[in-house]
């Protein structure tokens, strides 16, 4: 089971382990305090699309789309990644404020298709 959790959340010892799957590391947090097991950012969306993208939540149908065809175009980045969460338990961490309309939360729907 994956779970995700916002990075500027505190860590626990239930999160297990921890996947940043951004693109770039988070503002203003020291990687001591992240407490990051593994970054990912391979499997984050590409610049261009997190650029178009903005944050605006009335193109998310369309995000989802171009994301998902993004994540079909990168196995190794898959693979990787699907090897990792076969972990007891695994998070997904991400720093995007918006804890409904966030690229983790893709990411998780599209591994569990």
């Amino acid at each position: 089971m994956i779970r995700l959790k916002r990075i500027y959340d505190p860590p626990s010892d239930d999160d297990g382990y921890r996947i940043l799957v951004e693109r770039l590391w988070p503002r203003g947090l020291s990687k001591d305090k992240a407490r990051v097991d593994l970054w990912l950012k391979e499997v984050a969306p590409s610049p261009d699309l997190r650029k178009w993208y903005a944050h605006e939540v009335e193109k998310w149908a369309a995000f989802k789309e171009r994301y998902w065809d993004e994540l079909r175009r990168n196995p190794e980045g898959l693979e990787k990644l699907k090897r990792e969460s076969q972990r007891d338990r695994v998070t997904f961490v991400y720093a995007a404020k918006d804890e409904q309309h966030n690229s983790a939360l893709l990411l998780k729907e599209f591994l569990e298709k």
